[in-house]
């Protein structure tokens, strides 16, 4: 039989679309967006692309302006600070529930995921490799079973998909980044959730820290 797989309604295509071009730097902050300019682009109307610009202002990435429209969000350190603090929290709660359930299947998953993560950063694909670079720690985080916990993980991620953009865009921070990837990937195997935990805050604090200093 058959699996009938339902294409992306044109708001969900749309959004991801423009998550994308977040991701890869090339919406900056401050930038204007105008819908009607990324409808003729995107070959749909303006209902979608405004439905998703709205989905993008409800995570902060896109505020309205009276009578001058959409803009990409200017980034701030205290909105930075309160993220990745609420990050540090959730995501302690996940890998503690990973590290006990992961099994093989997952941790070579994990393993295959970082590969295809070093491999778009080489290449200095930034969206390719800002999709791996989520699906890695995703990855993670899902071998929790906690599916709320996970959901609400997301949700910070999306809030904060462009200050990582501004962060992944240089090459030396995309070193470190993998380096700090192999030592999660370590701590995974070793079944360790303490290290587990001390190794993604460390690679949290790195990030926040650059960023800190690119945005001052």
């Amino acid at each position: 039989m058959s699996v009938f797989l339902r294409p992306p309604s044109a708001q969900e295509a749309v959004l991801s679309e423009l998550r994308r071009r977040i991701a890869a730097g090339e919406l900056r902050p401050g930038a204007k967006l105008v819908a009607d300019q990324i409808g003729l682009e995107l070959g749909v109307s303006r209902v979608p692309v405004r439905e998703a610009l709205k989905v993008l202002e409800g995570e902060g990435q896109v505020v309205t302006e009276p009578h001058r429209g959409y803009f990409m969000a200017e980034l701030s350190l205290d909105d930075l600070r309160e993220i990745y603090r609420m990050r540090e929290l959730l995501e302690a709660e996940a890998l503690r529930s990973a590290v006990e359930r992961i099994d093989a299947e997952g941790l070579a998953e994990v393993e295959a995921i970082l590969g295809e993560t070093d491999a778009a950063s080489e290449r200095g694909e930034l969206a390719e490799y800002a999709a791996a670079n989520r699906r890695f720690h995703f990855a993670v985080y899902s071998a929790s079973g906690r599916a709320p916990l996970v959901r609400t993980i997301g949700q910070l991620w999306d809030a904060s998909e462009a200050y990582r953009a501004l962060f992944a865009n240089r090459e030396a921070h995309r070193a470190a980044a993998a380096r700090d990837h192999r030592a999660i990937l370590r701590a995974l195997r070793s079944r360790d959730a303490g290290e587990s935990i001390r190794a993604h805050d460390a690679h949290r604090e790195r990030a926040c820290v650059a960023l800190e200093r690119l945005l001052t």
